[in-house]
């Protein structure tokens, strides 16, 4: 069957039965194990590989088998070493397994079992740890990833996709089940853990409530992501681990010496945003065809296209005025609002708003580079510091090349990125944010995007800390080395890991103490952060510190994308002796206790994954075809300089009607997902039928078939990329071509979706001044459900209408969007600030008067009164 574009047999058997993954979270780092159960239930031997994505900051560290009884443990390798040994012993017969990570990115690993004999069990072990972050309300998040959305090759990339031969199948259906139970740790306590995945009561095993074990529910399906929010007590509290050497490597080593974690929660002022602010922001949205989809199966979530357009607007009302900016949208090719930067005044952000709601995800494929490149080729103006936030879901296949184009540009602005849905590459939307001392945001599931886009304006708005420095007070004998270059960027409210070595002899009647700064200058100000610190090791045969340590000096030797020979050279050895998996190793077993070679000839398997079901594409015209299909994210690629408009849903299993008569019928039989089981497939009208408009322009690579029964010809009409999907129709000429499409800022699809209704916060927002002041209109009065006679006719003496409706419109945000109030907190600001300057005087008796038509009760202290 053809399942998300993908040819499958449901027939062919899955050797992987079962998932079982183990979760240690120890304070803010995850210790995982995951163990996958294969059985061959062949009459040949076969050879599964398995292609799965992990987080980007995630250090793979072990991975070991258990064959027929034997338990053998891989070795890292150079990654050429590696795949010759395992090529090797397949030739030989002999059973083996790979591991290796994508040479694009860093977060698609693929696992290889080879010769796995008939009625064959095996089990491979893959051990990872990672440092987790904590989340704008507190929840320290972890992520076990499921989620593998097909990556987009831009033209001229190199190197293959290797998501392009995933076979899929439709959520509910994969045949293999995943069980996780997590142990919490944390010495000040756990309130809660929250999950969108159905959860085992949480139970504490310590008095203290300092430890704590969750499982999923029993039946759980691997077709979305796992997701814990862990929410510790005292979350903010600086902490520091010293774990001790590996027994028997070098001292002065990487793995030899106590490697020490220091977790750190700097007191940088809030940044106070406001008229004086400036600054040049630049807007990069994400605009390919699958961008048109829902951000969570549930088809009530809003598309990512239309989230993002909603951030927009608060982003635009949040700026200062006298700042410039710029929107940039990009798929198979990019355009921006403006030829370059404007300043931000009135008449500006009028037009850019009423363009932002008119963006659809009509652009195709997702070329980033070509837009970054045209971004950077813009000179940067002085006095005004450029801040870069780039929305995207992430879906491309070169992504060290773009992490690489930003890092190349790291020292003239920032980049704020945001991951938009499940299978947002963490390599891209983190890569390039510590690339450009940014800071990274996902939004998946039912998560609103304002409010962390909000949180990273703020960020934005903040001047740069410089002059970063850490000093160490330690008994003599003993030093402290950082691991890596150290903390390069530091936020108000944001956490701060910084990895180091005790190097040195420590003498045991000395002090068991040590003390580290943390100094940092922040407008002209001197600040110091002192954390002191046991040297009392902890002794752990996982070494988690150690290879988190190893994992960030890689992402910095690694990171750059040039290819200097000495980074390269440190990096693999870095690699080989702390068994942290980089692009140039990876880890090979073979059994070598095999008696006799395996016979016969080697079945090749890949392990499916979910087709992540998205919504529903958004209604078409009349005279489309109504399908059930499994709807995918899906960009295009296109074959001319235009670029193709609205993606339509992918048409599977698809075949074509007898011809009857030597004429061709002008039909095809487009069966849903499930149509081996439904008796009466449905049958759609051809988008060729001269009948009805052809709405057939995404449909880019036709190529003509004869059909030797009769001489009609069959069109072929594939997606050129990422995946290939087909529909064959029957006809004796072929269709018109689609007319063309150009980019330009008025073009607009043919079928625009309609028009997503506003909530009563955005619709607010929408109406509020570059100034940060609201004017007295029927907008405002039928947001407040008021006349505006009747708001006028409430008005204090001597104010002017619009300083009484700002003022009714932030109490309308105190009273009823409290919970929103990340959204709207620098809108808030821009408008006192006017408020201020326009009736400061008179203010109180606006709250009084306010507050008694509008019926709230917000204090005037609430508004700086």
């Amino acid at each position: 069957m053809t399942v998300c574009g993908l040819v499958t047999n449901s027939q062919e058997p899955v050797p992987l039965k079962s998932i079982s993954v183990d979760v240690v979270v120890r304070g803010f780092v995850a210790d995982v194990v995951s163990e996958l159960r294969y059985q061959n239930e062949e009459k040949s031997p076969v050879e599964v590989v398995f292609v799965f994505p992990l987080d980007d900051e995630a250090a793979v560290y072990a991975f070991e088998g258990l064959i027929g009884g034997t338990r053998i443990e891989a070795q890292i390798r150079e990654k050429k070493q590696a795949e010759q040994e395992y090529e090797d012993a397949l030739s030989e017969g002999r059973q083996a397994f790979l591991l290796e990570r994508e040479a694009n990115t860093s977060d698609i690993f693929t696992c290889s079992l080879g010769n796995l004999p008939p009625n064959g069990e095996a089990t491979l072990k893959l051990s990872y740890v990672q440092a987790l972050a904590p989340e704008p309300d507190g929840a320290i998040r972890f992520v076990l990833p499921a989620v593998l959305n097909p990556r987009y090759a831009p033209q001229g990339s190199e190197g293959g996709n290797v998501t392009k031969s995933i076979p899929r199948l439709p959520k509910g259906q994969l045949p293999y089940t995943l069980s996780l139970s997590a142990t919490l740790e944390s010495p000040y306590g756990i309130n809660r853990v929250e999950s969108k995945c159905t959860l085992e009561p949480l139970r504490y095993t310590a008095e203290d409530r300092t430890i704590a074990q969750v499982s999923l529910a029993e039946g759980h399906q691997f077709d979305q992501d796992v997701e814990l929010l862990i929410y510790y007590k005292d979350i903010q509290k600086p902490s520091a681990l010293l774990e001790a050497g590996m027994p028997g490597t070098a001292p002065g080593s990487l793995m030899g010496d106590p490697a020490l974690l220091l977790t750190l929660y700097p007191s940088v002022p809030a940044p106070k945003p406001g008229q004086k602010a400036t600054g040049e922001f630049l807007f990069l949205l994400d605009r390919s065809g699958s961008m048109g989809t829902c951000t969570d199966p549930d088809p009530s979530s809003p598309r990512r296209i239309q989230s993002a357009k909603e951030t927009l607007i608060f982003l635009l009302k949040s700026l200062p005025l006298g700042c410039y900016f710029n929107i940039y949208g990009f798929g198979s090719t990019h355009d921006s609002f403006y030829p370059q930067s404007v300043e931000y005044t009135q008449e500006t952000m009028s037009k850019s708003l009423q363009r932002v709601k008119e963006l659809q995800a009509d652009l195709g494929g997702t070329e980033i580079l070509r837009p970054l490149k045209a971004i950077y080729s813009q000179p940067c103006r002085e006095g005004y510091p450029r801040q870069l936030f780039v929305f995207t879901d992430g879906e491309v296949s070169n992504t060290d090349e773009v992490i690489a184009e930003v890092g190349r540009h790291s020292s003239s602005h920032r980049c704020f990125s945001f991951g938009i849905g499940e299978g947002a590459s963490t390599a891209l939307i983190k890569g390039i944010a510590r690339a450009a001392g940014g800071s990274a945001e996902f939004i998946t599931g039912k998560e609103r995007m304002q409010a962390k886009a909000l949180q990273s304006l703020k960020k934005a708005l903040q001047p740069a800390v410089t002059g970063i420095s850490l000093s160490w007070d330690l008994p003599p004998g003993l030093k402290a080395e950082l691991v890596g270059s150290g903390p390069q960027v530091i936020f108000q409210g944001q956490r701060c890991l910084i990895y180091a070595q005790i190097r040195g002899q420590h003498q045991s009647s000395g002090s068991t103490e040590g003390t580290v700064v943390l100094q940092y200058l922040f407008q002209d100000q001197t600040f110091k952060e002192t954390l002191g610190f046991s040297l009392t090791s902890q002794e752990t045969d996982r070494l988690p510190v150690h290879r988190l340590a190893a994992q960030t000096l890689l992402k910095e030797l690694e990171g750059t994308g040039e290819k200097e020979e000495e980074k390269q050279r440190l990096a693999l050895e870095t690699s080989l002796s702390s068994g942290v998996v980089c692009s140039q190793t990876a880890y090979v077993g073979v059994n070598k206790e095999l008696g006799t070679a395996l016979q016969g000839p080697l079945a090749h398997r890949n392990i499916p994954l979910a087709c992540f079901a998205e919504c529903a594409p958004p209604p078409r015209s009349r005279f489309s075809p109504r399908l059930n299909a499994c709807h995918s994210p899906m960009d295009f690629s296109p074959m001319d300089s235009s670029p193709p408009p609205p993606p339509m849903p992918p048409y599977l299993d698809i075949a074509k009607y007898p011809v009857r008569g030597g004429m061709a019928l002008g039909y095809a039989q487009c069966a849903p997902l499930r149509s081996r089981l439904s008796p009466r497939p449905k049958v759609c009208r051809s988008p060729m039928d001269s009948s009805s408009p052809p709405p057939m322009q995404n449909y880019l690579n036709i190529a003509k078939y004869p059909d030797q029964a009769s001489g009609a010809r069959a069109i072929k009409c594939e997606r050129a990329v990422p995946k290939k999907i087909m529909c064959c129709f029957l006809r004796q000429s072929p269709p018109p071509p689609p007319p063309a499409i150009h980019n330009s800022p008025s073009a607009k699809s043919s079928e625009p979706t309609p028009k997503e209704k506003e909530s009563p916060l955005l619709s607010l927002v929408s109406l509020q001044n570059a100034n940060g002041s609201w004017p007295l209109d029927s907008g405002l009065a039928n947001i407040l459900g008021l006349s505006e006679a009747e708001i006028s006719s409430k008005s204090p003496a001597q104010v002017t209408p619009d300083a009484w409706a700002t003022v009714l419109a932030l109490l309308w945000l105190h009273s009823r969007a409290t919970g929103q109030r990340d959204e709207w907190e620098l809108l808030e600001y821009k408008a006192l600030i006017w408020l201020q300057a326009t009736a400061g005087s008179q203010l109180a008796e606006c709250v009084k008067a306010g507050n008694e038509m509008l019926g709230s009760s917000v204090s005037p202290e609430a508004l700086g009164v």
